[in-house]
């Protein structure tokens, strides 16, 4: 007798690790594909996207799917490794459907779908949608009134392979714990229409650290779909280099005008930064590093290095240097390393304590000199210092990659093996889905 699967709601599959039949990792669940039918037939489930240890998102068939369950998804065989593009006939049941506004059969009534059943047939690899857990009432899925229910596929009517103007919160409460560069990787794959609704829900810090993981195209076209008056406060949030390679791609007429919104500090930093060539220290280096007057202690150094807002690259090391403490600063002295902190006596002042040896880098450094200066000196960050002296800010390890790996690299992520499990086969594929 065969054993019939219990019925999964797809909102406790998002980030699902998916192994081998070896029990080894191969990636983690990002959506489901399903193909939608004629009438209230109930979708079929064409295969899930999974996101490989490389970052590449792949399509792995439903066929070779031997185990779906809300803490695991095993995968059996060979699967093509080729990245997964959406075809015109197919709905991405986390991308699209979730959050989507339909409508009651019975009586009409606009309701608001909050999480997709799905169910595996009795004695075939086939799944299908079968329920739709729904609120009535206005509001996105975060409103917390209004009775829920849970009715059958063919109970609601509204969907369609084209989008709708349906907003973005389910998306947002089902990836909420995603790094912004997982994240970013979200909203590169989704269509333009569904990445500006995203993007318009997220605040203005949480887009700004998005942003800085997208590729160039994407955060032109998010930044430009903004209102002018938040496209100038996302831009102030994001990190000032990082919002100066934004900028330097957009016309001149609205570089100006986004400027020209922002606050004068902010803007004043982001077009020093634009002076410099892009790819020198100048135009690698970020305005914001950890800036301390010789008077100050190791204990206030450590109360700094704390801010959870800044990245370890920064939180690495701090500047000392004589007043003004923004940059430009007065003379540059030295850098303390956060290692050097942990050892010495809270009480201890940090100009006692600076690396006055170590060479500052003049901003108009090229890109090889300064990847040089960061592995001969074992450094994850480098001090940018003008002919005065004056700290101008300070290149991180993180920058330099951006700009020693190929341009495309968001995209294709990191070009290794292909994970245990994943290799070797020929493309595989259901009613023409080999990828």
């Amino acid at each position: 007798m065969a054993v019939v699967t219990p019925r999964v709601f797809v909102s406790h599959l998002a980030g699902t690790a998916v192994f081998d039949p070896h029990g080894d990792q191969v990636g983690r669940l990002r959506d489901l594909v399903a193909l939608l039918r004629v009438g209230d037939r109930p979708p079929r489930l064409l295969g899930v996207v999974v996101e490989v240890i490389s970052r590449r998102r792949i399509f792995v068939p439903m066929t070779r799917v031997s185990g779906v369950e809300s803490g695991q998804i095993i995968i059996t065989g060979v699967v093509n490794m080729r990245r997964f593009e959406q075809r015109t006939s197919e709905t991405l049941v986390l991308g699209e459907l979730l959050d989507r506004r339909v409508r009651l059969v019975d009586t009409g009534e606009e309701v608001t779908v909050l999480d997709i059943g799905i169910t595996q047939l009795p004695a075939r690899r086939d799944w299908e949608i079968d329920k739709v857990f729904v609120r009535k009432g206005k509001g996105g899925a975060l409103r917390r009134k209004g009775e829920v229910l849970t009715v059958e596929w063919s109970a609601v009517t509204g969907f369609s392979l084209e989008e709708h103007g349906q907003g973005a919160e389910s998306l947002l409460a089902t990836f909420e714990q995603l790094r912004p560069a997982d994240l970013a990787g979200v909203l590169h794959h989704l269509s333009a229409k569904r990445r500006a609704e995203v993007a318009a829900a997220l605040d203005d810090d949480r887009l700004a650290d998005v942003l800085e993981e997208l590729p160039e195209d994407d955060q032109v076209e998010i930044i430009g779909k903004l209102k002018e008056e938040r496209a100038a406060d996302v831009l102030e949030a994001m990190d000032p280099d990082d919002a100066a390679d934004l900028l330097s791609e957009l016309p001149e007429e609205e570089k100006e005008r986004l400027l020209a919104l922002m606050r004068p500090e902010e803007a004043a930093d982001v077009r020093r930064l634009m002076s410099y060539e892009e790819r020198t220290a100048g135009g690698l280096m970020t305005t914001e590093p950890i800036v301390l007057r010789p008077d100050a202690t190791v204990a206030d150094a450590l109360a700094r290095v704390r801010d959870p807002d800044l990245s370890p690259a920064l939180a690495a090391q701090v500047y000392v240097c004589r007043p003004p403490d923004e940059t430009p600063t007065g003379k540059y002295l030295g850098v303390v390393h956060f290692q050097r902190l942990l050892r010495d006596p809270p009480f201890t002042l940090v100009s006692s304590i600076a690396d006055t040896d170590l060479p500052a880098l003049p901003p108009d450094t090229p890109l090889p000199e300064v990847t040089s200066y960061l592995a001969a000196y074992n450094m994850v960050a480098a001090p940018v210092v003008d002919e005065s002296g004056a700290l101008l800010g300070a290149v991180t390890v993180d920058d330099v990659l951006d700009h020693l790996l190929p341009d495309d690299w968001r995209e294709d992520g990191l070009h290794g093996a292909a994970p245990a499990g994943l290799t070797g086969g020929q493309p595989l594929g259901e009613g023409g889905h080999g990828r």
